[in-house]
C-alpha cells in the first residue's frame, strides 16, 4: 500500500463543552481497508462524519491528497458514504436509485446506463433493475445502498456499521463480499463498527478508540497478539489480565512463578500487566503444568470449550478442544512466545 490519502491532525470535537474527541492524528493510506473500532460513544463515527464533511472538528486539519479541507462541504469531497439506514428511495426503482446521483451530476444516459450495470454485476444484482426497493431483502439493499455510493466512483467509500441490520450468517457472507469489493475496486474504505470479528476480519489497519482518543492503531494481528494497554486487550477477543513482575530481559514473574518471555526493555523488577489469550494457555496434567488450577466450569462452543480455572485466589479463561471435569485439578502451561507484557497504567 501507498502513499497517504487522508491525513487527520489534531483533530479536537466538542459538543456543548463535552470532548467527544481527542487530539486525534491519522493516516490512511490508499486502497486501504482501514476500520475504527471502539464501544458507543468513543467516537468513531464522529471521526467519520468529519472525514465525509458532515461536521466541522472544534480544532486541527483534515487533508485529503495534502490539502486542506475543512471547508469542503460534503458533496464536493470525492468521498461517498454508507449509512447502517441504507436511506433508499422507497418510490425509485433500483436502477433509479443506483443512477440518481449521475442524474443529479447530468451524467449522459448512455454512461448512467454503463455505470449502473457494471455497478449491478459488481454487487452481483444483475437483471434487477426494474425491481422495487420494498421487494429485497435486507442485504440485497445493503448491496444497493453501496452500489449507489460507488457509481460515483469515489476516492474514498466511508461505511458506517453497514451490517448491523443483518442476521449473523448474511453479516458474514457480506463483510466477505465487502472485503473482496475493496480489493477489486482498489479504492479506499474506512469502516466504523463495535464488533471485533468483524475489525479482525476485513481490515487492512485497526484504529482502537476509546473515550474520544486513540489506543492503538495497527493491522489485525498486532492489534489481537500484541496490545497496547489493558482496554485493548480486553476489548479485542477476550484475555487473561494479571499483574506480574518484569525481573529482568525475557523473564517475568506472575502467580508467584517465573515463566521465560521474550518481552525486553522493562526496568528490573518492574511492575507490569501480563496479557495471556484463553487458546495459548495448554491445557496438561496437574503434575506437569507450570500453573495448577481447579476447572469450576465448563461450556461447550461449537469449535471448543471455554472453560473457569481457579488458580489460588486468580480465575483464568481457557480455551480447549478437551473437556475436563468440573472439580478436577489440571495443569497449565504458558509458551514464552504466548505472554505479552504490558506497561502498567498507574491512574
Amino acid at each position: 500500500m501507498g502513499e497517504n490519502i487522508i491525513k487527520l491532525e489534531g483533530i479536537f470535537k466538542e459538543y456543548q463543552e463535552i470532548q467527544v474527541l481527542k487530539n486525534i492524528n491519522l493516516n490512511i493510506r490508499k486502497n486501504e481497508f482501514l476500520t475504527l473500532l471502539g464501544p458507543s460513544g468513543c467516537g468513531k463515527t464522529t471521526t467519520l462524519r468529519i472525514l465525509g464533511g458532515f461536521e466541522e472538528p472544534t480544532k486541527g486539519k483534515v487533508f485529503f491528497e495534502g490539502k486542506v479541507t475543512n471547508d469542503v462541504p460534503a458533496y464536493k469531497r470525492q468521498i461517498n458514504t454508507v449509512f447502517q439506514k441504507y436511506a433508499l428511495f422507497p418510490h425509485m426503482n433500483i436502477y433509479e436509485n443506483i443512477a440518481f446521483g449521475l442524474k443529479i451530476k447530468k451524467i449522459p444516459k448512455d454512461e448512467i446506463k454503463s455505470r449502473v450495470q457494471r455497478m449491478l454485476k459488481l454487487v452481483d444484482l444483475e437483471g434487477y433493475e426494474k425491481r422495487s426497493i420494498d421487494s429485497l431483502s435486507g442485504g440485497q439493499q445493503q448491496r444497493i445502498a453501496i452500489a449507489r455510493a460507488l457509481v460515483n466512483e469515489p476516492r474514498v467509500l466511508l461505511l458506517d456499521e453497514p451490517l448491523g441490520a443483518l442476521d449473523l450468517k448474511l453479516r458474514k457472507e457480506m463483510q466477505i463480499e465487502l472485503k473482496n469489493m475493496q480489493q477489486k475496486l482498489g479504492i479506499t474504505f474506512i469502516y466504523v463498527t463495535h464488533d471485533q470479528e468483524e475489525a479482525l476480519t476485513m481490515s487492512d489497519t485497526i484504529v482502537v478508540m476509546d473515550k474520544g482518543e486513540i489506543q492503538q492503531i495497527g493491522t489485525p494481528q498486532d492489534i489481537y497478539n500484541e496490545p497496547k494497554n489493558a482496554f485493548v486487550a480486553k476489548f479485542i477477543g477476550e484475555s487473561n489480565i494479571v499483574d506480574g513482575i518484569m525481573h529482568k530481559d525475557f523473564l517475568v514473574e506472575f502467580s508467584d512463578t517465573k515463566f521465560e518471555c521474550v518481552d525486553k526493555g522493562f526496568k528490573t523488577n518492574e511492575k507490569i500487566e501480563v496479557v495471556v489469550r484463553p487458546e495459548d494457555i495448554k491445557m496438561v496434567s496437574a503434575q506437569d503444568g507450570m500453573l495448577k488450577g481447579v476447572v469450576e466450569s465448563q461450556i461447550f462452543k461449537g469449535v471448543h470449550y471455554e472453560m473457569v480455572v481457579r488458580e489460588n485466589n486468580r480465575r483464568w479463561i481457557l480455551h480447549n478442544t478437551l473437556s475436563a471435569e468440573i472439580g478436577n485439578i489440571i495443569g497449565m502451561n504458558i509458551m514464552p512466545e504466548d505472554i505479552h507484557i504490558m506497561k502498567k497504567v498507574t491512574v
